[in-house]
């Protein structure tokens, strides 16, 4: 079977080697061992499978600033492709959080068109617990570094002031809200609030975007309990059961009762690839059998509604951001329903019932085509693959499943595919592929014209995690946070050709990244659709 992208070779090869040399090398069937060359490579059923090349980049990304998330290095950096440099970066720390996991983040777009001008962005902080993950030897905890003002899940706004070229923390949305989240920030469509979640709580709020000096305000908030048939650990969820969808509602003083640590079912988060432990009972917390993992709500282009996902559960909830209700429940199992109704139980408070008999395998991370006409969703641990479903249809109830990405590889529990993004012209779907510590992680590119495997790329680097890519649809990145412990940077390939760029350095384990949109019709080209 040929593969288009085997007979592109672009202008960077014959500059970097020269036409008489590629010439030679050709004649003498040598190009296959060319570094970072697309022909050093193997055609295996018509997937090309190709090792990362290390190699710094030699060409410019464009005019974009990237921001990427430390996580246990405590702050957020903005990388300026144009120079190859930290523009500015901020850490927590400088603010009186005393263990600040610089988790996730999402940019708004820039009111004056030019990011380098000023823009503002979201950055949730884990739970700080969650730093003991990672076997490092500290007393963190025994130093009380953990307590008040330690305990993390705050939802940070930073301004960056391209006057001053300098960041700045504009507000806790936790402490103005009462509500806690330290996991996925997406950003609506059109920019005008944007959605965090929180697996370690199962809550998630949709807020509203502030500006400046101004305040956030709560526009709905969720949380969803997971009531089992069985009352053994290890079926709670692959003997079915009832998820419960609660409207939340503030206290007396305006403000909800979720900050911090409040209402944590979980000490610590599901680590990628997790959620067995918890029906192993290998993560402890003071409720892990009503958990439905819901760490993340990613939005469809078309802007009205959402999908708050739920990793134990196996789908998530669709919600009409119009009325701020659920519509239905997809599920990516294979073998059940794809498309589930759900039920009105009780006003007050407003409750959602829906009713599984088996959960097959958790999910996890999703991801809307900017088309709209796809949605894609992980299948992980009892089964590897990729659900595909059908969205075009403006009622979410006519979502249906169409088919599923699979590999011969992804047999167990790893590799598992992972973080999902497109290609700016919705051709081509990217995935980060995780494989465990010390391994080296993988990415994977599909067509979305018939969900085939068309490149894999080996050996990224240890821990990939989310992709994006730049708005004029040349460049795609992928980052990898080597398990906190270990090596970081952000690999670079093309999105048309696929031939790979080289590496860019990462400064300080870096866990998320986001190019800064210029204007709102990059929104969903950014954090807003996939996650």
């Amino acid at each position: 079977m040929s593969n288009p992208h085997l007979e592109k070779i672009s202008r960077r090869r014959f500059f970097y080697y020269g036409f008489a040399g590629l010439a030679g090398l050709t004649g003498a069937g040598l190009t296959r061992y060319l570094p970072g060359n697309s022909y050093a490579a193997k055609n295996e059923d018509g997937i090309l499978i190709e090792d990362a090349v290390y190699q710094g980049i030699r060409e410019s990304l464009g005019k974009y600033i990237y921001l990427t998330p430390q996580k246990l290095g405590g702050g957020t950096h903005a990388v300026d492709f144009a120079t190859q440099k930290t523009l500015a970066w901020i850490s927590y720390w400088n603010y009186g959080d005393s263990c600040p996991i610089s988790h996730h983040l999402a940019a708004f777009y820039a009111d004056s068109g030019d990011p380098y001008q000023g823009f503002e962005f979201i950055n949730s902080t884990q739970g700080g617990e969650n730093v003991l993950m990672y076997g490092l030897n500290t007393k963190i905890k025994e130093h009380g570094m953990l307590d008040k003002y330690g305990m993390g899940n705050h939802i940070y706004r930073v301004g960056y002031d391209g006057k001053s070229n300098q960041m700045e923390l504009l507000e806790d949305i936790s402490e103005t809200t009462g509500i806690g989240l330290g996991v996925h920030t997406v950003p609506f469509p059109d920019g005008n609030g944007f959605a965090c979640a929180d697996g370690q709580k199962d809550v998630v709020g949709f807020f509203s975007r502030a500006r400046g000096q101004g305040k956030t305000q709560v526009l709905a908030s969720f949380r969803a309990d997971w009531v089992p048939n069985s009352k053994v650990l290890a079926e709670t969820w692959t003997k079915g059961g009832t998820i419960r969808l609660i409207k939340l509602s503030p206290e007396k003083d305006g403000k909800y009762d979720y900050y911090g640590t409040k209402g944590n079912k979980l000490n610590y988060e599901m680590a990628p690839m997790a959620e067995l432990l918890v029906e192993k009972g290998q993560t402890p917390g003071e409720s892990p059998q009503t958990l439905t993992g819901l760490d993340f709500c990613l939005h469809d282009p078309r802007n009205r509604y959402s999908i708050a996902g739920l990793r134990m559960c196996g789908g998530g909830f669709i919600i009409d951001r119009t009325t701020m209700e659920p519509v239905c429940y997809v599920m990516a199992n294979e073998g059940l329903a794809d498309n589930w109704p759900v039920k009105k139980v009780s006003n007050s408070p407003d409750t959602w019932e829906l009713a599984l008999p088996s959960v097959g395998n958790p999910i996890h991370e999703t991801g809307f085509n900017p088309s709209g006409n796809h949605l894609v969703m992980m299948n992980n641990l009892r089964a590897n693959n990729v659900a595909v479903f059908d969205t075009s249809s403006d009622d979410p109830r006519a979502w249906k499943r169409v088919t599923f990405i699979k590999d011969k590889e992804w047999q167990g529990e790893y590799p598992s595919p992972f973080h999902v993004n497109f290609s700016i012209d919705g051709s081509k779907c990217f995935f980060t592929v995780l494989r465990p510590k010390p391994m080296k992680s993988d990415v994977y590119v599909v067509t979305t014209k018939d969900w085939k495997i068309v490149k894999k790329f080996r050996n990224v680097g240890v821990d990939t995690q989310t992709i994006a890519t730049t708005y004029d649809g040349k460049y795609a990145l992928v980052i990898f946070s080597g398990f906190q412990r270990m090596e970081s940077g952000a690999f670079v390939f093309r999105q048309d050709t696929l031939e790979q760029v080289g590496y860019m350095p990462n400064f300080g384990g870096h866990h998320d990244c986001v190019i800064v949109p210029s204007k709102v019709e990059e929104m969903k080209f950014s954090r807003s659709c996939t996650v």
